[in-house]
């Protein structure tokens, strides 16, 4: 009789192990298989939430199948006390596990509402724009100028109150040291603005993620930080040859390919023609270096330059000067950078504009001349 008790009790153990395998089986798959969302969505995660109330979130939003073993998940990956605040995009279709990596691996914000500082030549514009999570790009909500409104709009101000909210600064390519400077100092949410500015060129341009009390100081010390990257990155895969005696002398020629061109594809053309100048021992004859020379790189000239402008000496005056200018005359972007330590191979030595937002090249000044004629009968065109 013992022997039938202590088989069947053997049998039945033997039975429950089976089950409970079983269930742990089925609760991994749960875990690591696709996830039943059909659209991503965009999960707000407060700032003092917990594992529990985030994954009630997302089952009630169908993120996932059971909020259960969600949690059971973090628990067994030591993640549930890394939960980090923010609002995380979570993508359709994805498992218990990637978003459990999505809320817990860095605490930055993947979507949401945000605001955006961008520093012009001019001014400041501040933008505030949501992510749509089903489409992954931004809509803007609302536009605004401090300089032509004082007072905020109601929308800026909700945004600006809200916990949740992403904060952003975009410099683009061209700016002079002096224009980042004071276009972070007039971004409101930035503390402690400086006087001091860094060194023309050395400011990588690039949409920094800031946060309230944020010092300007840090900012400018990431940008420089990321440009001396760019640059000794640019500088180990040059094109040999190159009449650039240092990374220095690089960066002064991407500064002026930078303010010679906004497009993408004539840069190692534009680089191309300086240099081709260069080893012929011809001056650069470029209106943007003259442009620094008067302004120092503080504020735009607002107006054409003058003849007196042109053939007055100055260590900028590319018309007078031999070789390059002394120091860098914006802060160029890393396509420029890379451009001109990796020009196209071209006997150009000779460009203007072509009316079309580009350029005319030419390798004579014959037809170089033909090109100037057909820019001037262009802009008496635009006049009339």
């Amino acid at each position: 009789m013992w022997k039938a008790i202590a088989s069947n009790a053997l049998t039945l153990f033997i039975v429950i192990l089976f089950l409970v395998a079983g269930v742990i089986s089925w609760g991994a798959k749960q875990y690591r298989d696709e996830g039943p969302l059909e659209t991503a969505i965009c999960l707000r995660v407060p700032s003092g939430s917990n594992m529990r109330l985030v994954s009630e979130d997302l089952a009630g939003q169908g993120a996932i199948t059971s909020a259960s073993i969600y949690r059971i998940g973090a628990d067994y990956t030591e993640l549930e006390d890394q939960l980090k605040a923010g609002a995380f995009l979570i993508p359709a279709g994805a498992t218990m596990e990637e978003i459990l990596d999505i809320v817990t691996r860095g605490g930055q914000s993947t979507c949401g509402t945000e605001i955006v500082y961008r520093v012009g030549l001019t001014g400041l514009l501040a933008e505030v724009r949501e992510l749509d999570p089903e489409t992954n790009r931004f809509e803007e909500l609302v536009e605004w100028d401090p300089a032509v409104e004082p007072e905020a709009p109601e929308d800026y101000t909700r945004v600006r109150e809200a916990a949740d909210t992403r904060y952003r600064v975009v410099l683009p390519e061209g700016l002079t040291s002096w224009q980042v400077v004071q276009g972070l100092n007039a971004v409101e949410i930035l503390a402690e603005p400086v006087e001091d500015i860094p060194p023309e060129g050395m400011l990588a341009p690039d949409s920094y993620e800031v946060q309230p009390g944020t010092t300007v100081a840090s900012i400018l010390q990431r940008m420089q930080s990321a440009q001396a990257a760019i640059l000794a990155a640019a500088w180990a895969e040059r094109e040999e040859g190159l009449p650039l005696a240092s990374p220095e002398e690089a960066l002064i020629l991407a500064s002026i390919v930078e303010k010679e061109t906004g497009l993408a594809e004539e840069r190692p053309l534009v680089a191309s023609v300086f240099e081709n100048r260069l080893i012929q021992g011809m001056r650069l004859q470029t209106d943007p270096t003259v442009i620094y020379g008067v302004t120092e790189g503080r504020g735009v000239l607002g107006r054409g330059l003058r003849q007196s402008e042109l053939r007055g000496e100055t260590p900028y005056n590319t018309y007078v000067i031999d070789g390059l200018p002394p120091t860098p005359i914006a802060n160029p972007g890393r396509a420029s950078i890379q451009a001109t330590l990796n020009p196209a191979d071209s006997d150009y030595i000779f460009f203007v504009a072509d009316g079309t937002g580009g350029h005319a090249f030419a390798e004579t000044l014959a037809e170089h001349n033909e090109n100037v004629a057909r820019w001037r009968q262009i802009e008496a065109e635009a006049a009339e």
